[in-house]
């Protein structure tokens, strides 16, 4: 076997042990009928549900990447499966096999410079103190060591070098 095949091998393991729960799925329809974002994108949870852990393929599927973890078809799901906690699994997969959606790698480089997703800036602010809400909300921005602090665990844990080995 070769060095190809055995981290095929490996990755559809990975992807089966993730999926393990999906097997009880009996494609009742309640995920995909609870999915705000299936009304207005192509994600079929459903769909994902019933390929998860069959072949390596779901690692390139876009629909993937549509799920917006709001947990709807989970809570609601009559078999209690882990859907989203499926998903997020098999996008960690992914991510490690080279795979990233470009608005989530967006998210990951604003993470990387900011230490948050939404970076703040002066037309926030003053849009937060309208309102009647603190200048600054509870994040990084509001906190002079939290950036640093971010940056720092985001490096003990490779975070770059994963972004960075997805940029091709």
């Amino acid at each position: 076997m070769t060095d190809k095949n055995t981290g095929e091998t490996e990755t559809m393991e990975r992807i089966q042990n993730a999926s393990i729960d999906a097997l009880r799925c009996i494609q009742c329809g309640v995920c995909s009928g609870s999915c705000p974002s299936g009304r207005h994108t192509t994600l079929n949870i459903r769909k994902l549900v019933k390929i998860a852990g069959k072949n390596t393929d779901i690692l390139n599927n876009k629909e993937l990447w549509m799920c917006t973890t709001c947990y709807n078809c989970q809570e609601r799901c009559p078999r209690d499966i882990g859907i989203v906690d499926i998903l997020l699994d098999i996008r960690a997969i992914s991510v490690q096999n080279g795979n990233i959606h470009p608005e989530h790698r967006i998210v990951c480089e604003m993470l990387l410079e900011y230490g948050h997703a939404v970076p703040i800036n002066e037309h926030t602010r003053a849009n937060r103190v309208n309102i009647g809400l603190e200048e600054l909300p509870e994040t990084v921005h509001k906190y002079e060591d939290g950036l640093e602090e971010v940056k720092s665990l985001l490096a003990s844990c490779g975070f770059r070098k994963l972004i960075e080995q997805n940029e091709s």
